[in-house]
């Protein structure tokens, strides 16, 4: 009898599925992958269902759902009705991760955690955690930070914007945590919000310098500066694309993480979830805690 083939259903409530996520799906060793373009949560349930029953029970190594798009909280409404349409031993494998942000955010949030541990003895607990940028991988990372028992505080580099604003208040009162909104919209309010930060984190839009090292300097009490953006110029200046934790010359005692060494975990983290769908002995439900637990293992 032959194997049956592996099929991952790609839903997004966009207009086109991720080109990044289909490459990441077939090295991983999907053979066919489908992708589904404007979903809604609602209509999540009817597709997942589809799915599960037509192929019988314990087939759910062979058939997965993958859930993009990048609205984060959209992307969790449709991961909630999926998870609502299994109906044991019907069942698929479900994993989400908008825009990337979850694999991005948990690998980022893992590399920091090391240093921190490796430089003081200490990991993310208490630790003021600074994040320029309140876009999907910026949201993640804070209530990574917040899970861990540290103080995330997201700084807005653009016009107050109440739409913006309840995306994160959504997004933090799903993983019932606090998430403060500061202004940074200016190099004063910059620097403001590094004062006593342990961490910055810049994850904005790409080719933006957001801190330069005379603004970095101010942060006295930094111990770790992370960039996700790897086009030129750098979030940080002198945070490297590649560092791993090499010595900043703005701050004294302080390390930078780059976008390309938090790229590389990554890419280890989503491919190792896809990976993960396809081996398993019993359903897997992929959200955010799987992506940063499985990054603290690669690094």
């Amino acid at each position: 009898m032959s194997t049956p083939p592996r099929i991952l259903h790609m839903l997004v409530p966009t207009s086109h599925v991720s080109p990044f996520d289909v490459n990441m799906a077939a090295d991983a060793g999907f053979e066919t992958i489908v992708p589904y373009t404007g979903v809604s949560p609602e209509e999540t349930r009817a597709l997942v269902q589809d799915a599960i029953f037509s192929r019988p029970p314990g087939r759910f190594a062979s058939t997965g759902v993958f859930i993009g798009g990048w609205d984060i909280n959209v992307a969790a409404d449709m991961f909630g009705a999926a998870r609502e349409a299994q109906v044991p031993p019907f069942e698929v494998g479900v994993f989400t991760d908008p825009n990337g942000a979850y694999t991005t955010s948990g690998a980022m949030v893992a590399m920091i955690e090391k240093q921190l541990e490796r430089r003081t003895g200490k990991g993310l607990a208490g630790r003021k955690v600074v994040i320029y940028g309140g876009g999907p991988v910026g949201i993640s990372a804070a209530v990574l930070v917040a899970q861990a028992g540290g103080q995330p505080v997201l700084a807005r580099l653009t016009p107050h914007d109440q739409k913006r604003d309840a995306v994160v208040a959504r997004f933090a009162e799903r993983y019932a945590v606090s998430l403060p909104i500061v202004d940074a919209q200016t190099e004063a309010f910059k620097i403001a919000a590094l004062e006593a930060a342990d961490v910055v984190i810049t994850a904005a839009k790409a080719g933006i310098r957001i801190l330069t090292a005379v603004m970095l300097a101010q942060a006295r009490q930094l111990v770790v500066a992370a960039d996700v953006n790897a086009v030129p110029p750098a979030g940080i200046e002198g945070v490297d694309v590649h560092s791993k934790g090499e010595a900043l010359t703005a701050v004294d005692g302080a390390v930078g993480i780059g976008a390309l060494a938090i790229g590389n975990v990554k890419y280890k983290t989503q491919q190792g979830l896809f990976k993960r769908m396809l081996a398993a002995d019993k359903v897997q439900m992929l959200d955010f805690p799987d992506a940063y637990q499985l990054a603290r293992e690669l690094v």
